[in-house]
């Protein structure tokens, strides 16, 4: 009894597999598209098509001698019998002449400013009526008046006997340098003007001392504006900065 529920057991179960994997089994999907549409195909050189040799020959030598005859046929005479002109001249395919550039800018540069201050009151001035402005640093010597002097002595004692024999001869306003670069050396007076310079200096060698005079500079920075102006405009900085005649305005090539 046993064996035989085993047997109709294992019948059961047989069938019961064999229906799973008959009815169970999922359908087959469709593999996509090897592209997407549109795309062309991709396959390689040894896929494409053959062509028959001598086509390419053929088609080029075809092509060419289409060329030469095109080439080597004469224009059609014109109402007049003469050859009628290529169609490029025939519609005109004269050059246009290219445009003149326009006129540049007009510039100048203005200054002295001896003082940064003053030369960015001048720029805040001018700045709302040109076109482009800047400014420009450099390094001026400046005069500050003329020394009337007798070189330098040897030694302290030799420069006191040269003014002893100033005060003899009735030279006064001397002073006898006692430090510096210059020491020893009897100082005859600093002037601005050159002329009172040279009268003290013709003085002095007058009365037999070997006088020089020397004018004293030095070097410090000085301001220039540089501003453009559009052509044929006019332009007065003088109205933006009026009472200012120490400056001088000149053309430069424009920046």
């Amino acid at each position: 009894m046993f064996v035989r529920l085993l047997f109709l057991l294992l019948v059961a179960l047989n069938l019961g597999a064999g229906a799973w994997w008959w009815f169970g089994r999922a359908p087959a999907r469709a593999f996509p598209p090897p592209s997407d549409p549109g795309v062309p195909e991709l396959r390689l050189w040894s896929e494409a098509p053959r062509k028959a040799p001598g086509t390419a020959a053929a088609n080029s030598a075809s092509a060419s001698a289409a060329a030469t005859a095109a080439s080597a046929q004469p224009a059609a005479p014109g109402p007049a019998g003469s050859a009628q002109p290529p169609v490029a001249a025939a519609a005109g395919t004269s050059v246009a002449a290219s445009p003149s550039p326009p006129p540049r800018d007009a510039c100048t540069t203005l200054g002295p400013f001896m003082t940064a201050a003053d030369m960015r009151a001048a720029m805040q001035s001018l700045s709302p009526h040109v076109a482009r402005i800047q400014y420009r640093e450099e390094q001026v010597n400046h005069s500050h008046g003329y020394w009337v002097y007798l070189p330098q002595a040897a030694t302290r004692e030799a420069a006191l006997e040269d003014a002893r024999q100033l005060a003899a001869k009735g030279i006064r306003d001397y002073y006898v340098v006692t430090a510096g670069d210059t020491q020893n050396t009897i100082s005859l007076g600093l002037f601005n003007d050159q002329a009172n310079a040279d009268r003290r200096l013709a003085m002095v060698q007058k009365a037999g001392f070997p006088a020089k005079v020397e004018q004293r500079v030095d070097t410090a920075a000085a301001y220039w504006l540089d501003y453009a102006v559009p052509p044929r405009e006019a332009f007065d900085w003088t109205t933006w900065l009026p009472g200012r005649n120490d400056l001088q305005a000149k053309s430069i090539d424009c920046f």
